[in-house]
């Protein structure tokens, strides 16, 4: 498994609603935060290793409804 990071930029006032679906609609979304800064959301994903993460980006998270704009963040190693 993969963990990615996606920021997600959202149309005004539609942040809940967002996140709400990707919750429900997208599998290997695991958690949903709201943040601060230029960025309303923070989705936290699992992928399978040879699942490719642009495919996922633009096919499984752009193409939910009230999404602007998101940022990718791919991680190496997680520390305990």
């Amino acid at each position: 498994m993969k963990t990615i990071f996606v920021l997600v930029k959202c149309e005004l006032g539609k942040a809940y609603d967002v996140a709400n679906q990707a919750v429900e609609k997208v599998e290997q979304v695991s958690e949903v935060y709201s943040i601060s800064g230029n960025y309303d959301l923070m989705m936290k994903c699992y992928l399978d290793e040879e699942q490719d993460i642009g495919h996922f980006v633009n096919e499984q998270i752009q193409t939910l409804s009230n999404i602007k704009d998101t940022f990718t963040m791919i991680t190496f190693k997680a520390f305990t």
